[in-house]
């Protein structure tokens, strides 16, 4: 099939590498000339393993493309994805320029065309309120008029880190239509990545656009709870770790997701759950969950800011420390670093006077942009912890997790961790000489 991706972002690319993989042929359109400019020169933008090479792969064998011409990209698709940004703010309301734009620039194509044409489909891929896939049916149909077109919504459930896995494997597919044509249409389209025996769940717009916000906000719930647990066992001296064994051992309950830490960050999470408060009070819903999950969430990146507060003598205890970061974007295997954690803390300690330095394997450009010389990146973990009064483990990378800690213990001014990811045996580090901060788990003392 010919396919438009529109827009090069995370979900965009990622969705248009795979689909030319499977043997489409894919333009992906973007505004950016830089960003084209980058992807033709086999540059990827993101830091998503696996995904480069198959950009190269594709490229060269003359299924994907990569163009800033609208109406090259518009007028052979069968069928164009709308995979623009979604921006919201702290209350969760989205920005829809981006779709609109979009929406815009394919119904005046459509309208180029002609009525003979074939009818194209035009696909919601993006993250959108409820009702934006007719939103989007209706700005076109202004346009126009009696010329034919489809529309649906065909939510991604992409995890940063995995996402080449899970398109080519995905546990589910999930999409919107207004016709049982289209539905068979999505079916040949996915038919080479659920040879695993996993499902398409064909079924209406509105719902299919909900299911995202579900999953997501759900998931989102999952962490939220633990880190309330794991709070309560600090409170009472229980150890989450213990709590969470037995606890995931249900089989009603599985082990996903329910790992203490630092809350959840990145771009869905936090904008998801948001979306569903603000859908709510649009609605005149109560949300009191969604409302909960995120007051939490917010609540945990202090709580274990405090620990460090509370460990220095209190709010002017960090003037002239340092500080070191091990890991700086919302999780392993990304360079995302929206809503990230680490940086929350980061910015709290800088608040306080101290200095910081941070480490982290893919994420480091992307935090001297968003943070300039506040904090000092260094391109070494034992050299960014070097001289610091304490450490902290904001991202639980694979080396973060059997350091050398006599190398460490060297370095570091202060024996001083705070693990915000748990990676550490509680009594090994009180026998090395650490004090030893976790989350869920009682402090450890130098032994």
């Amino acid at each position: 099939m010919h396919l438009t991706m529109v827009g090069t972002g995370y979900v965009g690319l990622v969705t248009g590498v795979c689909f030319a993989n499977s043997g489409n042929d894919v333009i992906c359109l973007d505004v950016d000339p830089d960003k084209i400019k980058k992807l033709e020169a086999d540059i990827c933008p993101i830091y998503e393993p696996g995904l480069t090479d198959l950009m190269i792969k594709n490229r060269q064998a003359g299924r994907l493309t990569y163009t800033l011409d609208k109406k090259h990209a518009y007028q052979g698709a069968e069928m164009i994805f709308i995979c623009v940004g979604t921006p919201s703010d702290d209350k969760g309301h989205t920005d829809m320029t981006f779709i609109d734009e979009a929406a815009d620039d394919i119904g005046h194509v459509i309208k180029e065309l002609g009525p003979d044409a074939k009818p194209k489909i035009i696909v919601v891929k993006s993250t959108v309120p409820v009702g934006t896939t007719f939103r989007v049916r209706d700005r076109i149909k202004e346009i126009v008029g009696d010329i034919p077109f489809h529309v649906a919504d065909n939510p991604e459930f992409l995890k940063e880190g995995d996402a080449v896995t899970d398109f080519n494997k995905p546990d589910r597919v999930v999409v919107g239509v207004e016709s049982d044509e289209v539905g068979e249409t999505f079916r040949d389209l996915y038919d080479p990545f659920v040879r695993n025996g996993h499902p398409i769940f064909v079924m209406d717009v509105l719902s299919a656009e909900m299911v995202k916000y579900a999953a997501n906000n759900f998931l989102a719930t999952k962490i939220s709870f633990i880190n309330e647990m794991a709070n309560l066992c600090e409170a009472y001296g229980a150890n989450i770790n213990r709590v969470r064994e037995g606890m995931c051992s249900d089989s009603r309950i599985g082990h996903a997701f329910l790992h203490p830490g630092l809350g959840y960050g990145g771009s869905c999470f936090p904008k998801d759950t948001l979306a569903c408060i603000m859908m709510g009070d649009k609605a005149g819903v109560t949300t009191q969950v969604s409302n909960a999950v995120h007051g939490t969430n917010e609540r945990q990146r202090n709580l274990f800011f405090n620990k460090i507060l509370n460990h220095f003598g209190g709010e002017s205890g960090l003037q002239g420390k340092k500080i070191a970061f091990w890991g700086l974007a919302f999780k392993p295997r990304t360079d995302d670093i929206r809503k990230a954690p680490a940086l929350t803390l980061v910015r709290k300690a800088l608040g306080h006077g101290a200095t910081c330095t941070g480490f982290d394997p893919v994420a480091a450009d992307n935090v001297r942009k968003e943070m300039g010389d506040t904090i000092a990146i260094i391109d070494d973990m034992y050299e960014c912890a070097k001289d610091a009064d304490a450490l902290v483990i904001s991202t639980d990378w694979a080396e973060f997790k059997s350091p050398d800690f006599d190398r460490l213990a060297s370095v570091m001014k202060g024996k001083v961790i705070f693990d915000g990811r748990n990676l550490y045996r509680r009594q090994h580090l009180g026998e090395l000489g650490f004090h030893y901060y976790s989350v869920g788990r009682s402090l450890v003392k130098p032994v």
